[in-house]
């Protein structure tokens, strides 16, 4: 009984990306593995931890009958490894107008390396039964082979993009065609998805970064499998191609994001909201169902002050209430030049702009937003699904691409408001009747609205028991204490 006790509770360690992308849905995935019996430490760096340490202490105050999520602190010395003291979080480097950030975003990836070192160190001294880690950290599987602990990547993205990216690295399908912006059918990939060279980030490949990604690839293939924050319905076709071309081992457990139930737990999410989420919440309640759509381009974006201008200008002519998420790092200057004259004055009542970090599931779960302008980066876009929200649709970079082409073609729940290559410094120029354009289609759509519904009610059943995600965690879990088992024979 003692034994068979002591194998049913797994101990995952888990090891995010220095990004908030990644480490909000890691504390959300270790917040999943303490409901279903398991401990979790959450292995990160000193001002990374501030991020973690509210919401665990909470969670962990709030379920006393669960096992406690912990944090384990890694040394990151950033002038050592030629980085910018302080620069222990993807933020720094977006956030610093005056470094090249292409140079430094390498840079600082590949002193991911550093903690391999610290790594076999907690694993020989931990002994977890599991190692979660980021994507961008290809030596871990190497590190955990040595001690005979089974490693899980995480991506931080869905099954299509994934599956998008390998049909294009396989089949090179942009070599043929005329120009950069002519559009193909991406070979081999379920759907006859339309894209052009201009929108993909495959074709680097003899470059650091390219290298970097080819040995990140080659390592997946030697791990215990992917873990993919996404949930069967939302793109059957894509996961079972994924799971018989990719990576052969891989299992849904998402959306993550539907774990945080409480509004405490919504708030908290993340950084600190720059607004009252009561003040946020009580502007929302004056509003009518389904009225206002709400903006947000994620926290590494950054347009110039002509393009914000556009954007304020499309949506006062749009007639829709707004909630407009801001990123102060694309703010230059104390004067506020990226606002149209008058603006705010003339859209009073009307919307609300949040200058910095705002509580985004607890916005998109209110009743009154009707539809969700996004950059398409994964956390969004599912976070937009799980609220049952239509989408307008402004990729920048990254697979963010790939992520508009589920939602408009494969889906059917957003419009693209048009843009048509990655920004590298400066992006594709947006007027403001294509923005107003775009938010009118998709705040009246009504079959769209209904379908964003749909997927809302299946994304909400995937993570209760008995639903494909829940199954999927179950298996994964099973399988993993037949391992602690058989590492505790030998």
């Amino acid at each position: 009984m003692e034994t068979s006790e002591k194998i049913s509770k797994l101990h995952f360690l888990l090891f995010p990306f220095m990004a908030h992308g990644h480490m909000i849905p890691t504390l959300d995935m270790a917040k999943l593995f303490a409901t279903k019996g398991a401990k979790s430490t959450i292995l990160t760096t000193p001002l990374n931890s501030i991020l973690f340490e509210k919401p665990i202490k909470s969670f962990n105050n709030e379920n006393p009958k669960l096992e406690n999520i912990t944090i384990k602190i890694l040394n990151f010395p950033c002038t050592e490894l030629c980085l910018p003291q302080g620069c222990e979080n993807t933020d720094f480097i977006f956030s610093s107008p005056d470094l090249s950030k292409g140079e430094l975003n390498l840079k600082f990836l590949l002193a991911m390396s550093y903690f391999e070192e610290q790594l076999e160190h907690v694993l020989e001294t931990m002994k977890p039964d599991c190692l979660v880690a980021n994507m961008f950290f290809p030596w871990a599987t190497k590190v955990a082979e040595k001690f005979n602990v089974p490693r899980l990547v995480f991506h931080g993205t869905g099954y299509f993009s994934l599956c998008a990216s390998h049909c294009l690295r396989l089949h090179k399908p942009y070599k043929n065609v005329a120009s950069s912006c002519e559009p193909f059918v991406i070979p081999d990939l379920p759907g006859d998805i339309v894209i052009t060279e201009e929108q993909i980030i495959e074709k680097e490949e003899e470059s650091v970064m390219g290298k970097f990604m080819k040995e990140m690839r080659e390592t997946e293939r030697n791990s215990f499998g992917v873990l993919v924050n996404s949930f069967y319905e939302l793109e059957p076709a894509y996961s079972d191609f994924f799971k018989s071309s990719v990576a052969k081992r891989a299992w849904n457990i998402g959306p993550l994001s539907l774990g945080n139930r409480e509004f405490k737990e919504k708030a908290e999410r993340g950084k600190k909201a720059s607004i009252d989420e009561h003040e946020c919440l009580k502007w929302l309640d004056s509003k009518r169902c389904d009225s206002v759509i709400y903006l947000s381009f994620g926290t590494m974006t950054s347009f110039n002050n002509e393009q914000l201008i556009e954007i304020a200008a499309g949506l006062e002519m749009s007639g829709h209430d707004f909630v407009w998420v801001v990123n102060k790092n694309g703010i230059k200057g104390e004067k506020e030049e990226w606002l149209p004259e008058g603006f705010e004055e003339r859209t009073k009542g009307k919307g609300l702009i949040i200058r910095g970090w705002a509580p985004q599931v607890l916005i998109l779960d209110h009743q009154a937003i009707g539809g969700f302008l996004t950059h398409c980066g994964w956390n969004s876009t599912l976070e937009g699904v799980a609220s049952g929200l239509p989408m307008v649709t402004w990729p920048v970079g990254a697979e963010q691409f790939y992520n508009e082409k589920l939602v408009t073609q494969v889906l059917k729940t957003g419009v693209s408001v048009g843009v048509k290559k990655m920004m590298k410094v400066v992006g594709d120029f947006i007027s403001r009747e294509k923005v107003d354009k775009a938010v009118r289609e998709v705040m009246v759509g009504k079959e769209r609205r209904r379908r964003a519904k749909e997927l809302a009610e299946m994304a909400k059943d995937a993570v209760k028991e008995g639903g494909s995600s829940d199954i999927e965690l179950n298996k994964l879990m099973e399988e993993l204490k037949m391992v602690k088992l058989q590492n505790e024979k030998k």
